[in-house]
């Protein structure tokens, strides 16, 4: 399969958050000092190997979506072009799938944002390779073999790169 048949993916987990204000919902919990900066020193990682995604997809609980807006802005990705999707927050990796499988085929580069366990899982479902745990503003990118987001399946990932802050 040549390049123009391959799609990227790249699946980040949340920064850290907070566990400091015990009144909020675990959707509202914000990120904390580390998340803050986690955040631009992981998007200022991807930005020095420019990488932009085409598509920025993610969960709308608020620690993800933070960590979402925060990549976009080092980035210049647009902010008004996230899409969140409310089955993101307490999902499945099927629901997951379903989620990218509806990508247009137009995008060739998708990152989405999420969480744990979920994104750990639908990584070591989509990568020929297995990991343990994507750590908080972890990035786990696969070159996805598939010609159109609706065929992604099991395995039809190749681990590109998996970075995270305390790697850095």
């Amino acid at each position: 399969m040549n390049l123009e048949q391959m799609k990227k993916l790249y699946l980040v987990r949340h920064a850290k958050s907070s566990w400091k204000y015990p009144e909020l919902s675990d959707f509202e919990r914000p990120l904390n000092h580390r998340g803050k900066k986690d955040a631009p020193k992981m998007g200022k990682w991807l930005r020095a190997r420019k990488i932009v995604p085409d598509l920025i997809i993610s969960s709308p609980a608020v620690r993800a979506s933070t960590t979402a807006k925060i990549f976009s802005e080092v980035l210049s990705y647009p902010s008004d072009r996230i899409r969140y999707h409310d089955q993101m927050y307490g999902t499945s990796v099927s629901t997951l799938l379903d989620i990218i499988k509806k990508t247009e085929e137009s995008v060739k580069s998708l990152m989405i944002f999420g969480h744990n366990p979920e994104i750990t899982s639908l990584a070591n479902t989509l990568s020929d390779s297995y990991i343990d745990n994507i750590p908080t503003c972890g990035i786990y990118a696969l070159n996805v073999i598939v010609k159109k987001w609706q065929d992604i399946s099991h395995k039809c990932g190749n681990l590109d790169f998996f970075q995270f802050p305390k790697n850095l």
